[in-house]
C-alpha cells in the first residue's frame, strides 16, 4: 500500500503563489450522490503550464457544512488522468473528509496537498455525500492550484 502524503494544513501566505486561471468551484452534491469539479490541465512538456522543475500543490477549501447529518460524511478525493477522460484517485493523497457531529454539521477546512511527481496531466476533485447526509447543495467547495516556492 502506498504511503499517504500528509497535507499541509496552513495556506501559503503569499497570494502571488496562486494561479487564478487554475481554480474551480462546485457545489456539494445531494445526499447519496457524487459530482466532479472541472478538470485542471497541468499541460505537457513543451506547452507546460508549469515547468517540470516547478513544485505545485492543490488546495481544497471546504466551507462549513451545517446541514451535514451526524456521523454522515462529505468526501473530496483528488484524481488524475493522462487523457482527461479516465480519472483515478491519486493513491498517495488522502481524501478530505468532513463528518457531521453534534447536530452542527462539520467545520470548514482548507487543506493543501503537495502533488507527487507522478501526477498525470489532468487533475480533478470528486465529491460525494453519504446517503441521508442532509441537504448540503448550498455549500461550494473551491479547488485551487498553487505554486510552491
Amino acid at each position: 500500500m502506498p504511503l499517504l502524503v500528509n497535507p499541509v494544513t496552513s495556506v501559503p501566505p503569499n497570494p502571488a503563489q496562486r494561479d487564478p486561471m487554475l481554480q474551480t468551484l462546485m457545489a456539494l452534491p445531494a445526499a447519496g450522490a457524487g459530482n466532479s469539479h472541472a478538470s485542471l490541465d497541468l499541460g505537457t512538456s513543451g506547452t507546460a503550464v508549469y515547468p517540470s522543475n516547478q513544485r505545485i500543490a492543490l488546495e481544497i477549501a471546504l466551507p462549513a457544512t451545517p446541514s451535514l447529518a451526524d456521523t454522515k460524511t462529505a468526501t473530496l478525493t483528488i484524481s488524475d488522468s493522462a487523457d482527461n477522460v479516465t480519472f483515478a484517485p491519486i493513491p498517495q493523497l488522502a481524501p478530505v473528509v468532513a463528518t457531521g457531529a453534534g447536530g452542527a454539521g462539520a467545520a470548514a477546512q482548507t487543506v493543501v496537498f503537495p502533488l507527487p511527481g507522478t501526477t498525470r496531466r489532468y487533475l480533478r476533485v470528486d465529491q460525494a455525500v453519504a446517503a441521508a447526509g442532509g441537504n448540503n447543495t448550498a455549500v461550494v467547495a473551491a479547488v485551487q492550484l498553487l505554486v510552491l516556492l
